[in-house]
Formats: C-alpha cells, structure tokens, sequence
C-alpha cells in the first residue's frame, strides 16, 4: 500500500514495493495462497454462508478506476454469491502518515456513493465508518499485548513507508497499524479477507494475534478465527502518466468524473513513440495498460484490440478507451448522480451499517474480556 493512498488490505493496484530482504517470505506466502485459492473458491461456491468478509479502504477521495476493476468488482461477486461482506471505511486511518486528516466527512461520503452506485447493497452488505464503533479500537489494547515491536518493526509495509518518510519520524499509529487492521478483522471475526500479494504480512500479523489470542485466552475452544486470503490476481491499473493509479498523484480516473474529464484524462494518459500497436506489458506497459482498460470494459482480449488498431497509432487507441470506458462507467454514473440527489442515502446507510458494526463489535469485547478475566 502506498503511503499516500493506502488502503485495507485489498487493493494490489496501490500496493507500495515490498523491500528485497522480505521477497522470499512474502513469496512463499503467496505460493501457498494460491494453493488453497482454488479450495476457498470451490467453497465459496458450494457453501457461501460459511464465509464472512471484511475488506475495505481509507477515505482519503472518491474511488478511481483502479479500485472498480482491482476490488469493487469483486466485491460485488461476493455479495452476490452469498458471502456475508462488511466494507470498513476506516477514517481513523487517514492520521496515520499526515498531520492534517482534510474533509475527512466528506470523503467518506463519496467513498459510499462509489460504491453504491458500483452495485453494493446495503441490505447484504455492512457499511461503515471505523470512527464510529468504539468497541472495535478497544480490541487493539490486548492485541498489542500479543506482538513485539521487533515483529512490527519487520512488517514489510511499515519498512516501506518508514523509507518513504523522507526522514519524517514513523507514527506510533502508523507502526502499530498492522494490530490495528487486525482489530478491523477479528471485530466481527472474518475467516476471509481479499488481499493482494504484497499485504500477506497485514493478514500474517492477524493470523498470528487469533492464534496467540486463542492459545493464551482460549486454548480450549479458539474464540478468534485465524482468517484465510483470498489473493487477489486482478490486473494492476496504472495511472494516466505511467505510475500506479492513485488519488493523491492526480492520475486517476475517478468513478463520478464527467464524460469530458474523463475524455480529457484519456488524451494525456502517457504512451510511447511507436506507432504500430501491441500488446506487450514488460516492453510497452503504457500502451499495454490503455489495452488492458478496453479488455476490462469489453471482455475482449487485449491482443485481439491491440491488432484491430495496428498501424493506427496512440490516437486510435485512445479514441477506443475513451469509448469503452464511458459506455463501461455510464450505469454506474448514472446510479451515482440519481443517489447524490438525496443526501439521506448516505445517512441512511452509514446508520444501519454502523449500528450492525456496533453490535458485532461488543459482542466480541464482552467475549473477549470474559476470556481474559476482565469482565466485571
């Protein structure tokens, strides 16, 4: 996860780059992911109600295009296959690499038309904002009693934020933000969360807290689930200058644009000077992502575009993209506008969410304080 634009761990397209010394242990544990992929799917189809999700992401804008085809999309799969699904909008988080946290409100509320418009349901699906459930922050009191610092201090994604800092002091916040997504999962005691590759330590660090939780509190009958990975193989949506898509860089798309801004944006998206078109992500990864953009709109094969257009060049190409996603997003930003006419849709839905979220959560700290003596 960047630092500018992290999000809970689900989002590979804005993930940061996990330093060379942790590679070999984080791909180990994306081989084994990926072998208990095909299980957790089989399962997941055979028996949805056995599963519950919790995913979501920090308010820090509105959605982009990078999180539609990265994660919203398979969100909405889940929810409509089943599978019992709670999206965090986790606004605590927003403190945790900056000084000043900006329309924090008025960020969430975008979020939420994001993805109402994208084909969440509220009826099926628990909405909520991380501030108001108090219960679910208590949690990270006795979590933190289970890690080291050193164990924290390992975590790829603080290592990597901390060499992004630019000597800027690492947060208390932001180091112990591993406990607290741990927390975000094991509130409501989710068994699976979505990930991409590169946040496998986050869903480590939770596994590793219901494990020693369970042992020290629990042993003889585990209270907290040590929660699986749904790993995540969707493509990796770059941003219109080339870099990974992100709100804070000013090269996304973002989901309630305007036909004419998103026009706009796709006539700047940078290509290259080869005018004969292919499909070549390593050699030509702008070209290979505009490509990519009308497969994820059209379903077609992004080999079968790039031969249609040819000796064509970049303008026929962006002609193509801006055609497939205008048509691709139109019901969405129809949805949007329809429900930002009425502000109580927003109201009304971050009520109900949050009220099923306050119930979970001190369901599970009465649990928990029971287990630890502590209950008075």
């Amino acid at each position: 996860m960047s630092t500018s634009d992290r999000t809970f761990p689900t989002d590979p397209s804005t993930s940061a780059p996990t330093p060379a010394a942790d590679l070999s242990s984080l791909d180990l544990a994306a081989v084994r992911a990926r072998e208990r992929a095909d299980d957790i799917e089989a399962r997941l189809a055979t028996h949805p109600e056995r599963f519950r999700v919790l995913t979501g992401e920090r308010p820090t804008g509105p959605l982009h295009i990078g999180h539609l085809f990265g994660t919203v999309e398979n969100r909405v799969r889940l929810q409509r296959s089943g599978v019992e699904t709670l999206l965090v909008v986790a606004d605590y988080q927003v403190i945790t690499d900056r000084d000043v946290a900006g329309d924090v409100r008025g960020a969430v509320r975008e979020v939420v038309l994001d993805y109402l418009a994208a084909g969440m349901d509220p009826q099926r699906t628990t909405i909520f904002t991380h501030s108001a459930v108090p219960a679910l922050h208590q949690l990270m009191l006795p979590f933190l009693s289970l890690v080291t610092v050193a164990e924290l201090d390992r975590n790829p994604t603080v290592k990597a934020e901390l060499a992004a800092s630019g000597g800027r002091a690492l947060s208390g916040l932001l180091l112990t933000y591993p406990v607290h997504q741990a927390a975000d999962i094991l509130f409501c005691r989710a068994n699976l969360v979505p990930v991409g590759k590169d946040q496998l330590p986050h869903l480590e660090t939770t596994r590793t807290v219901a494990r020693r939780f369970n042992q020290r509190y629990s042993p003889a009958d585990p209270f907290f689930p040590e929660p699986d990975a749904l790993l995540s193989e969707a493509p990796v949506v770059l941003g219109t200058d080339g870099r990974k898509m992100s709100k804070s860089a000013g090269n996304a798309i973002a989901l309630g644009a305007d036909d004419d801004t998103t026009a706009r944006a796709v006539r700047g998206a940078r290509t290259d000077g080869e005018r004969h078109i292919t499909y070549d992500p390593a050699g030509r990864p702008e070209v290979a992502n505009l490509l990519l953009l009308v497969s994820l709109c059209t379903g077609r094969d992004p080999d079968e575009v790039a031969d249609e257009i040819g000796g064509r060049g970049a303008g026929a190409l962006k002609a193509l993209v801006t055609d497939a996603l205008l048509a691709h997003l139109a019901p969405l930003r129809a949805r949007r506008a329809e429900l930002a006419r009425d502000p109580s849709v927003v109201d009304d839905v971050l009520a109900r969410g949050n009220a099923r979220a306050n119930e979970l959560a001190e369901a599970t700290i009465g649990h928990v304080r029971t287990l630890m003596g502590m209950a008075g």
